[in-house]
């Protein structure tokens, strides 16, 4: 168990290294190793679900488990102190449901990739770099680390677009990696500003000699090396300067006089430097939620993209977005984020409309589902911008609800795209007729992602509802009538979702003319069964049993909102204050 978060990472990275040493014919062998470490995954995953205590960190105490923290890169920078880079992962609950979809879905993926036939070796070598990056992000707790796994995950999308994509490839795989490549621009600024500004407390508490090596810092240490550091008691040369997510969430941890200290004074385009620093990291995990307007990246990028990786981009990497907000912008810049509340709200409010009002006027069957993605992933915005521990619970449990139902989505489009190579709403009717169980689960898919009671997309909007409509009255930070125009979405997703199940699936049968001598429509195989029960089943159960995850993320979240919302107007009170004349 002390290592069960490396096996996560790195056991889909063994199967790539094992899969680059094979001979390029052997097919079946090269997907059967994927699967098998996909497989491994998925059950780590489940065991540290199953595992983790979510009732373990109270009183808004942020704590994580499972944790591995080895010294990674280190050495001294002189009169700058020392630089410090760590090999630092743990799991939380903001984290756990993320950890576990990532292991569901990464399965899922393999058994839709069965199907491949183009240069089989170098797509699930790429498959598996893209498993092994994604899950990285959801566990690293080095700024770092996280930027490695997140830039990294860049490349193998890049690849699996643009070799095995559709007829415009290369055009949606170099959109998709100039606008995630920018975001990573803006995020790696900050960082760098960051690391500038925060020290490692325990590792100075070692510096200073005032604590025994190997010997873990107790509170008091911890508390004695802030309290010389706020006093400017201790040198520069004696300062170790970190990459550590849990250290920069505490303000104490900050260098006085430091770029991003709260009292720094220092102003950029008529706003403290900190409001800056969360606006750039904000619009670098923005670009990949997405949000409008700097959404157009995704519906390219799945429309060209082949099945299984849609399955992979909407189900998990639009999540590493959300889950950086929340990771990382909220927690180190609390000022900023209550202040800029309502232009996150209002961003939110803005993609669940616009990508509504996009899917509504599509005839594409896949592009129609990529805005109702976009549309979807507003909701996390809305309600982690509420900072209610209603809003935020609704805002993670969205994430996963979404990643369940977006890859079921992608997944039927894959099989009536397989049959007749077309996936025009307006080129098929009275399917049913001819496709009775890819209907039943075509209905089902609807019917979850635009919220029916009783699937988990139900409870992750009415639980972002819930926390907009009380955020007023418990932090004031978010207007009431940003969700009444969200509930609005609601409506619109039903009618984009029913009018395309109307014109596709009843009425007499009826095909193109010019796919039918190409089409060979046919109801599901065993292949397809096999990734669209767990999915709807899934979905039924999360809609059912919602506790099953929000008894995992629920301490976590009230630690969440609590420390946000109490340093952040602390801290919101002391930046204003050294920037007011």
């Amino acid at each position: 168990m002390d290592f069960i978060l490396s096996g996560l990472i790195f056991t889909p990275l063994l199967a790539a290294l094992v899969v680059l040493l094979m001979p390029s014919h052997l097919n079946k062998p090269i997907k059967a190793l994927a699967l098998l470490g996909a497989v491994i995954q998925l059950g780590l995953a489940v065991f540290l679900y199953f595992t983790f205590d979510g009732s373990a960190f109270a009183n808004g105490k942020v704590g994580y488990q499972f944790v591995e923290k080895l010294n990674w890169i280190g050495f001294p920078l002189g009169s700058l102190g020392r630089l410090q880079i760590d090999y630092f992962v743990g799991v939380d609950g903001v984290s756990v449901g993320m950890v576990l979809l990532t292991g569901i879905v990464g399965v899922i993926g393999v058994i839709s990739s069965w199907t491949i036939t183009k240069n089989i070796k170098g797509y699930f070598l790429l498959y598996l770099l893209l498993l092994t990056s994604v899950m990285g992000c959801f566990l690293a707790l080095d700024f770092f680390l996280f930027y490695l796994f997140f830039e990294f995950m860049l490349l193998p999308m890049y690849f699996l677009i643009g070799i095995w994509g559709g007829p415009r490839r290369e055009y949606a795989a170099i959109k998709f990696f100039i606008y995630t490549l920018v975001g990573s621009l803006f995020i790696l600024i900050v960082m760098i500003g960051l690391y500038t500004s925060v020290i490692d407390p325990e590792a100075t508490a070692l510096q200073l000699e005032l604590l025994d090596s190997g010997k873990p810092a107790s509170s008091e240490v911890i508390v004695q090396v802030q309290r010389l550091l706020q006093q400017s008691a201790i040198s520069s040369s004696d300062m170790v300067r970190t990459f550590s997510i849990p250290a920069m969430m505490e303000s104490a941890n900050f260098i006085p006089g430091s770029f991003l200290h709260s009292l720094s004074g220092v102003v950029l385009w008529d706003l403290p430097i900190r409001f800056v620093a969360f606006l750039l990291l904000f619009a670098g995990f923005a670009i990949k939620v997405p949000s409008v307007p700097v959404h157009t990246w995704l519906p390219d990028a799945h429309v060209e993209a082949p099945t299984p990786i849609s399955v992979l981009l909407a189900a998990i990497l639009l999540k590493v977005g959300g889950y950086g907000l929340i990771r990382i912008v909220y927690p180190v810049f609390p000022d900023a984020g209550a202040y800029f509340s309502t232009l996150v709200g209002g961003l939110g409010v803005l993609s669940i409309i616009y990508g509504a009002f996009c899917a509504l006027a599509m005839n594409d069957l896949k592009k129609l589902i990529a805005y109702s993605s976009v549309s979807h992933m507003g909701f996390v915005l809305l309600g982690l911008a509420s900072l209610t521990t209603e809003g935020v619970n609704g805002a993670i449990f969205m994430m996963f609800s979404h990643g369940i139902i977006s890859a079921m989505l992608f997944l039927l489009v894959g099989v009536i795209y397989d049959r007749a190579h077309d996936r025009m709403i307006l080129n098929f009717r009275g399917l049913a007729s001819r496709m009775p169980a890819y209907t039943s689960f075509v209905v089902i898919a609807f019917f979850a992602s635009l919220g029916l009671p009783g699937f988990s997309g139900f409870i992750s909007e009415l639980l972002v509802l819930v926390g907009g409509f009380s955020a007023p009255d418990v932090n004031g930070l978010l207007p009431r009538w940003f969700t009444v125009v969200a509930v609005f979405g609601l409506l619109l997703s039903a009618g984009y979702y029913l009018w395309a199940l109307q014109r596709m699936f009843f009425g007499k049968y009826w095909i193109f003319p010019d796919l039918r001598g190409k089409a060979l429509i046919s109801d599901m195989n065993l292949r397809e069964y096999l990734m669209l029960v767990p999915l709807a089943a899934l979905a039924l159960l999360f809609g059912i049993f919602p506790h099953l995850l929000l008894d995992k993320i629920g301490v976590s979240v009230a630690g969440f909102t609590e420390l946000v919302l109490q340093n952040g107007q602390e801290q919101l009170n002391l930046v204003l204050s050294s920037i007011l004349p």
